[in-house]
């Protein structure tokens, strides 16, 4: 789920003082279809029965409502004349395709090449092999598609949804790093995306230079033997790969790179921790020295239908909690803050990457960036400042009031929700962000039946 601020509530919950009217409407983290509606949960049972009976056209119909989200407008479709025509779209990738009774095809176009290369044709070759229901190829105008198609006889709901997500995610992934790599191919089929503010991008550059900086700068003064420590080194190197992937959002290039960090580290081989830093480092510093001009490019406003993160419940985030946060008193008590730090941000951080969180805990650990990285959503506009880094200063009202009105947005679902806010410890950041990290992991989340 993208975490959007709301616009022209807030005054009622907060009171005008706070000053959280008209906040600028800036998106945050990846995108997860955990999210259903009761009227898509309809729709998808619908879907099923009909395709069971043999009424192809009505389990289509169906089938993409369940798909559309009325918050974003994803998914577009229309009957006439017993065919189903429909645009679903991917990040950068639009796809479109049609329905009836005797067969589906779904296509999205990747890239136009007027002079057709065999190095991307065999990259995309080889990419087909890995495919389950999709096929890379290169159509009459010379664009490369991605395309799936199947008579509806089998085209169940089941391997519908499927399909089309493979189709989705992988015309999405591929664009951007093809146009990257090869120049002699030129975008295809982008009208839908919507640029972002020049402002916005210029602080999310900066960001993302000044983390890696910082980082990298801690790494070079610490006191602490990193060769003997490498899970300290590998928890700021996590945390700072997490947090620039859900406070910046870009695509394309650094998109990978952020992912590759996450495959690379948690790949069951034969390296070290300490050999898997090395690799990480080498990829920051890759991003590090890539121009503003491509991060530019990268970062840009898009829908999506499909989310790469899996549904969990609060029983497994809690569990993460309490595998990582136990780590965090020695690196405090031997004076090594920074480390410290670094744990309550990649428990948060390796939540939101991974898994389709519940709405109260998507929006406790979102708040949990707002204060700890306040200086940030100052730079894009936001008006409230929790936590003061230069006085090392919080401001207590407004952190206690944003926490109530998250349980005011989510107790009609989760009745028992009862954050205790008596158990912060305000004295200093690092003792805060555990305090905090608890008072989530303690939450009852008992859902009304």
């Amino acid at each position: 789920m993208y975490f959007s601020p709301k616009m022209g509530i807030f005054d009622k919950i907060f009171g005008t003082d706070l000053q959280l009217e008209n906040q600028p409407d800036v998106k945050f983290g990846r995108y997860t279809d955990a999210y259903k509606s009761n009227a898509q949960y309809d729709a998808w049972e619908q879907s099923i029965e009909s395709f069971e009976a043999k009424n192809y056209l009505d389990s289509y119909d169906n089938f993409f409502k369940y798909l559309r989200d009325e918050n974003i407008a994803n998914v577009n479709h229309s009957q006439e004349n017993g065919v189903i025509t429909f645009e679903i779209f991917q990040g950068s990738k639009k796809l479109t395709g049609t329905a009836d009774n005797n067969k589906v095809t779904v296509i999205s176009k990747v890239a136009h090449t007027s002079n057709p290369n065999i190095g991307f044709m065999r990259r995309l070759m080889e990419k087909n092999y890995f495919l389950k229901f999709s096929r890379f190829a290169l159509d009459y105008d010379n664009n490369l598609v991605i395309i799936f198609n199947s008579d509806s006889i089998v085209a169940s709901p089941y391997k519908l949804y499927y399909a089309i997500k493979e189709v989705a995610t992988h015309a999405d992934k591929q664009d951007d790093l093809l146009l990257d790599e090869f120049d002699s191919l030129a975008p295809v089929d982008v009208s839908h995306i919507n640029d972002l503010p020049i402002a916005e991008k210029e602080v999310k550059y900066q960001f993302i230079q000044d983390k890696i900086n910082s980082v990298l700068n801690i790494i070079d003064t610490t006191t602490l033997d990193l060769n003997q420590y490498p899970g300290a080194l590998a928890y700021l190197y996590m945390d700072l790969n997490y947090r620039l992937d859900y406070l910046t959002k870009p695509e394309g290039f650094v998109m990978e790179t952020m992912e590759r960090i996450h495959r690379s580290y948690f790949e069951k081989d034969d390296k070290t921790i300490g050999q898997k830093n090395i690799t990480i480092k080498r990829d920051l510093k890759e991003m590090l020295g890539r121009s503003k001009e491509d991060y530019f490019k990268e970062l840009y406003l898009i829908n999506s239908t499909f989310g790469v993160t899996s549904p969990v419940d609060h029983d497994r985030v809690g569990g993460f909690i309490d595998g990582e946060l136990g780590h965090l008193d020695w690196y405090y008590e031997q004076g090594h803050k920074e480390v410290a730090m670094a744990i309550p941000g990649y428990i948060v951080g390796y939540c939101f990457f991974n898994y389709g969180l519940p709405k109260p805990i998507h929006a406790f650990f979102h708040l949990y960036y707002q204060i700890v990285e306040s200086r940030y959503f100052s730079d894009l506009g936001f008006t409230l400042n929790y936590y003061d880094d230069e006085k090392e200063t919080f401001d207590k009202r407004a952190i206690t009031k944003s926490i109530r009105y998250i349980v005011s947005e989510n107790e009609n679902r989760f009745p028992k929700l009862s954050p205790n806010i008596n158990s912060l410890n305000f004295d200093n950041l690092v003792l805060f962000a555990k305090s905090y990290i608890l008072m989530v992991r303690n939450l009852n989340m008992m859902r009304k039946e």
